[in-house]
């Protein structure tokens, strides 16, 4: 039975194929409306770009243009990794965007997990929309509201009676800067792990509470099977944009005083392509840390592959 039935098999998938393809040569032009947009979007705003990273090996001058500017290869490069605050401002990066993902990471599976136990539909959807609110406030609105509040005037001065200017103090600013963004952002964040959640059992959750498992062991054994592959997806993507800080927040957070731990890669590379004017040297630095990126993205992809039993991105 199974030999005879393997050719019509064969022959049906193959049919389907055939009238597949018979479709799309047949409205090909549907295809070409519909793709052809997104396809030169994607050419003009991602790919044709790329060819700028040229100018991070150039002498740039905006009037000569990129073709005429005089080669200098990698003087850009050399220039940056000697100079007096390289490890500085590299020490900086690593170090916020190390403790963001430390102290950032986790918030949103743990308020996904908290989210969870919520069984009351109208409760759990309020509870949502007030953590999800912050997201959508904009970075200086943000960062403006965060210097009110640490103000020696602020809310957070009249709590404690002090008349503390936080903005002011190195020492503060990882804490401003990564619990700020850990109030604006985990409860966006953690609308992907609420949702994988629900692809957890709730037979198998019946089951453990009948056994007597109390919510950790209940978290172990059902929960964070459903959203183990995504936590790793996340944590895979998070390590491999670690150098990526956007200079917004960082430079209105920044103060005369506290630029000791400010200044970080992106804002340096602001200063010195748009305040300077020194454009070769910027594109050097900003090529420099999407090296870095990629390197740290594919590192940790090879490393969570052997601790997963080869599953990664």
């Amino acid at each position: 039975m199974k030999k005879a039935l393997s050719p019509a098999t064969s022959s049906g998938g193959g049919s389907k194929l055939h009238n597949l393809f018979v479709y799309l040569r047949q409205h090909w032009q549907l295809y070409v409306i519909f793709m052809l947009p997104a396809f030169l979007l994607t050419v003009i705003f991602r790919y044709i770009p790329m060819g700028g990273i040229t100018i991070a090996f150039t002498e740039y001058n905006p009037i000569r243009g990129l073709f005429h500017s005089e080669w200098i290869g990698f003087a850009n490069f050399e220039r940056f990794l000697s100079s007096p605050d390289f490890l500085r401002y590299l020490a900086n990066t690593l170090k916020l965007s190390v403790y963001g993902l430390l102290w950032g990471f986790p918030a949103p599976i743990l308020l996904a997990f908290l989210l969870n136990r919520i069984m009351s539909k109208k409760t759990k959807q309020k509870i949502q929309l007030v953590l999800y609110m912050p997201n959508f406030i904009s970075v200086i609105v943000l960062c403006g509201i965060v210097r009110i509040l640490l103000s020696p005037t602020g809310m957070i001065n009249s709590l404690l009676g002090t008349n503390t200017n936080f903005m002011t103090m190195p020492s503060a600013f990882r804490t401003i800067y990564i619990a700020s963004g850990i109030w604006q952002g985990a409860g966006w964040a953690s609308i992907i792990y609420t949702a994988a959640l629900s692809n957890a059992s709730k037979e198998l959750k019946e089951a453990a509470v009948i056994d007597g498992a109390n919510i950790f062991q209940q978290i172990k054994a059902v929960e964070w099977p459903a959203i183990k592959d995504t936590v790793l997806i996340q944590f895979i993507m998070s390590v491999g944009n670690i150098m990526s800080i956007g200079f917004e927040k960082a430079y209105a957070l920044q103060t005369d005083m506290n630029m000791s731990t400010s200044e970080i890669i992106s804002t340096y590379v602001y200063k010195k392509g748009l305040l300077d004017g020194d454009y070769g040297f910027s594109t050097a630095v900003g090529l420099f840390n999407t090296v870095i990126n990629v390197i740290l993205l594919v590192t940790m992809n090879t490393i969570v592959k052997k601790m997963n039993d080869g599953k990664g991105i």
